[in-house]
């Protein structure tokens, strides 16, 4: 029956982000090529027709959806930017509409796509060796191996530098000792990407880690009320040995690993305005569909200016990623501005889904109508890979040439 429950979490549930609810307000798609048009379309069929169905059932069991993860493979979606090795070399927007339509359908297979691609394997295409890219790479773009990047650890969050994990060299061999913590994919990966300061020189640098290597032990992070259905881990190395040749050769110090960071906060922003918009298209359709006082939501004066401010936030984000992604094509540095982007949009997703949310009423924290769900998750993506305070202490720096992290 029109306007019934029913019906609303069915129209809210399978709506994608296509003109029709009138996302693409400033006609962004006219400037794609192809090619982006494609891969766009490509994963947002996947996510409209294979991950909205079923997501709410694993994110409410905490269960890592395997099938789903397996299929981003399969469908050539991973790899962002990487050439060769299998991976689908990607244009920088290219690579962060399929984030933000894979984050769109479910925060935590967004997050999973984040680690996999945009740390992991950028880790090892930046700064491996020519054999660690010909064994890893591959079998992580199809998502037959899964990669996992550890450089948190317990006491040092934001301030990721100051880690403490050691790597001391005996030989042939490195043996790593430390813990990391909120490690994403910690205990179903096949490879981790281990940060650890070298003892010789005390400088930062990556490693490569398989999990049956003795004395290496990840153990899930329980109770997590945010991207629920990807799993973060503890991770413990006690006198874990690995051969020389494990080192990422490219990684000599920290600022090698901030490379890798910085290349993802891209992502980040694009991860946000997925949640935004899911939030945004939830709220619409549901307001032309329930009706209250004899009359749809919709026709309310106070709905239709709470619908125009929430749409101004999501185009002001949209074009925010769309000129980072054109700057980053063209060989522009992006570190600072892909910040600022990540700051903004993880701020103002916030906002639109706690408006979205709000509008939606009682309805509004079911699984059902998937807004709850998007608003647990963005809290996630507005902390990790820099809160906002750190990425606005980077914005900071730059624009005055002063360093206030201390």
């Amino acid at each position: 029956m029109p306007g019934s429950d029913g019906a609303v979490a069915e129209a809210v549930g399978y709506h994608g982000i296509g003109a029709a609810l009138g996302t693409d307000y400033f006609h962004i798609r006219d400037e794609l090529t192809e090619t982006e048009v494609e891969l766009l379309e490509r994963t947002r069929k996947f996510v409209d027709e294979e991950v909205i169905p079923v997501i709410g059932d694993y994110w409410e069991k905490a269960e890592f959806p395997w099938d789903l993860v397996r299929r981003l493979g399969e469908l050539g979606l991973v790899g962002d930017e990487i050439e060769g090795y299998g991976c689908p070399g990607m244009s920088s927007l290219a690579s962060g509409l399929v984030h933000m339509e894979v984050n769109r359908g479910d925060g935590s297979l967004g997050t999973f796509l984040g680690v996999q691609a945009g740390l992991a394997m950028r880790a090892i295409d930046m700064h491996g060796s020519a054999e660690q890219k010909a064994r890893w790479l591959p079998g992580l773009a199809s998502v037959e191996k899964i990669g996992a990047f550890a450089l948190t650890e317990p006491e040092h969050g934001s301030d990721s530098v100051a880690l403490e994990t050691t790597a001391r060299r005996e030989g042939d061999e490195y043996v790593i000792d430390g813990r990391k913590r909120w490690i994403g994919n910690g205990t179903v990966a096949d490879v981790i990407v281990v940060w650890a300061r070298d003892t010789e020189d005390d400088q930062v640098k990556g490693f490569l880690v398989e999990p049956d290597t003795p004395g290496f032990e990840a153990a899930e992070i329980k109770g997590k009320i945010s991207v629920r259905a990807v799993w973060q881990a503890d991770l413990t190395l006690d006198g874990v040995r690995v051969p020389a040749d494990s080192r990422l050769p490219g990684a000599s110090n920290f600022k090698d690993t901030g490379r890798v960071l910085a290349s993802t906060r891209n992502t980040c922003a694009y991860g946000a305005l997925g949640h935004a918009v899911a939030a945004f298209d939830a709220a619409l359709s549901y307001v032309k569909q329930r009706e209250q006082f004899g009359q749809p939501l919709a026709g309310f004066q106070l709905i239709q200016s709470r619908l125009a401010r929430m749409l101004g936030e999501v185009t002001s984000m949209q074009l925010y990623c769309f000129r980072i992604a054109r700057l980053a094509d063209a060989g522009h540095p992006i570190d600072t501005i892909a910040g600022l982007a990540k700051m903004n949009n993880t701020r103002k997703a916030r906002e639109v889904i706690a408006e979205a949310r709000d509008m939606l009423g009682g309805n509004g924290i079911l699984l059902d109508y998937h807004v709850m769900r998007h608003m647990a998750d963005i809290e996630a993506i507005h902390t990790f890979e820099g809160t906002e305070t750190i990425q606005s202490l980077i914005v900071g720096r730059d624009i005055t040439g002063v360093g206030a992290f201390t």
